[in-house]
């Protein structure tokens, strides 16, 4: 019988125990944390849930557009939203204990080193060290906030993005460094929860990743200024210090952008500054340098295209392997399943060009494939057909008008490269657009796929349409 040992029970570790145990190995999952890893404990679930109250605020605010009276004026309440926060982070966690248990799967809570490619030294939370051996091994540690020299927290008035994830008290004036995935979530939480917020980017839009398709961020910045979101785009905030219990700094042109109008310096001030400009490696005290795996220049584990580590039966998925991949939950989880084929003598390369991703802001995003940016830079012919939400009698029905479903398509044969969804459940609807790329579907077939009315979905449908016609 193999025996597996994995170190990090996020969503790439325990989705590759749960895998490998199925399949008749010996698992031993190392965490030094909880199980989850980020995603449960602080990012996807504490963040979505977050939204979903900010959600619920929004809407009873609304109430009168739908014909419904309701006394009083809705108002949040920090410490209830953070203690039903604990509670879903605790089902799904103890969730997580159970398919352990059910599929045989040995946890050991403590912190794991590479002693070398066949053992794992793990220091023990209960006290004491064990040396875990194994034929193979999956690296899982994922990633942690990243901490700007100018800017260290303090966690209190200089936070993290896990810092945001658990305050019991809301602050007058908030403001938030880095316009990309978790700054543009917090600012629309924030704002619905009636936080005075401000974005400062250094690019110039928001979510300025490749993947993201420009539209996309335009109309994303139009539904923060609704909001009364202040967005400083191509600037950067210096000289920050804590006084007298304010946050203060200075507004200045970012270096990132060039060919803009100069703008001028302008003092600022708040009650709290939230970073979230990136992640850097979870790998402190793994042994790596030691054990002989390489990593790269901000020490990111490197992997070949089959996930293995330059030690043999070493792998890594999940956050450690940085952005050159996809720093995504079921993108670990996606990648854990190809390590665990791998293992029992199916070997298959993990594919990344039909990784669905969403991002939770109001309205919501949902991305697949291709942007019409990165397909020209690719040389490659393309169409693009845009239909826009407010179209869609469902949409009309909600009262959620903003948005749009952006199709681009291959010129030559109408193959579906990439969706990009703006609006009411993009997350959710990006899944049909990620069959499509996946598949290698054309827009005529898309289009020949009867879609339920009345539904969202239909904006598919409707720009698939409008995409071979185009």
């Amino acid at each position: 019988m193999m025996r597996l040992t994995i170190i990090g029970g996020g969503p790439g570790g325990y989705t590759a125990a749960f895998a490998a145990a199925q399949a008749g190995m010996e698992v031993t999952l190392v965490e030094a944390a909880r199980l989850g890893g980020t995603c449960l404990n602080a990012g996807c679930i504490p963040t979505k849930t977050l939204r979903a109250s900010a959600d619920a605020l929004e809407t009873a605010r609304r109430l009168a557009e739908f014909g419904i009276s309701c006394e009083g004026t809705p108002k949040v309440d920090p410490a209830a939203v953070l203690a039903r926060k604990e509670r879903v982070r605790g089902i799904l966690e103890e969730g997580l204990a159970k398919a352990c248990a059910r599929n045989k799967v040995r946890v050991l809570r403590g912190r794991g080193r590479l002693l070398d490619a066949r053992r794992v030294e793990v220091s023990l939370d209960e006290g004491g060290v064990e040396v875990v051996e194994n034929d193979a091994l999956i690296l899982a540690a994922g990633s942690r906030v990243l901490e700007l020299p100018g800017m260290p927290f303090d966690h209190e008035r200089i936070i993290s993005s896990d810092d945001a994830l658990n305050l019991d008290r809301l602050p007058e004036r908030l403001i938030i460094v880095g316009g990309g995935v978790i700054g543009c979530e917090m600012a629309f939480i924030y704002r619905a929860f009636g936080v005075q917020t401000t974005v400062v980017e250094g690019q110039g839009r928001l979510l300025p990743m490749p993947s993201v398709d420009a539209d996309v961020s335009s109309l994303l910045l139009r539904e923060m200024k609704k909001r009364r979101i202040a967005c400083e785009l191509g600037s950067t905030l210096r000289d920050v210090r804590v006084e007298d219990g304010v946050v203060r700094g200075v507004l200045a042109a970012s270096p990132f952008v060039s060919g803009g109008t100069p703008r001028k310096e302008v003092p600022v001030e708040a009650d709290m500054l939230l970073v979230t400009v990136g992640r850097a490696p979870a790998t402190e005290g793994l042994g790596l340098k030691e054990a002989g795996v390489a990593v790269d220049e901000r020490g990111w584990i490197k992997v070949d295209d089959m996930l293995r580590t330059s030690l043999p039966q070493v792998f890594a998925v999940g956050d450690v392997l940085g952005p050159q991949r996809v720093m995504l939950a079921h993108v670990a989880a996606a990648e854990a399943l190809c390590v665990v084929d791998t293992l029992c003598g199916k070997p298959r390369a993990m594919r990344y060009d039909a990784v669905p991703s969403g991002v939770f802001t109001s309205p919501e995003v949902g991305c697949v494939g291709l942007s019409e940016q990165q397909a020209r830079e690719q040389g490659i012919d393309v169409r693009c057909a845009v239909f826009q939400m407010r179209e869609l009698g469902k949409a009309q029905a909600m009262g959620e008008l903003p948005g749009f479903f952006k199709l681009v398509v291959a010129t030559d044969g109408g193959r579906v490269l990439g969706a990009h969804i703006v609006g009411a459940h993009a997350s959710d609807l990006v899944a049909e657009a990620a069959l499509a790329v996946t598949a290698g579907m054309t827009a005529d077939q898309v289009a020949a796929t009867i879609h339920a009315h009345p539904t969202l979905a239909e904006g598919m449908y409707e720009a698939a349409l409008l995409a071979r016609k185009a």
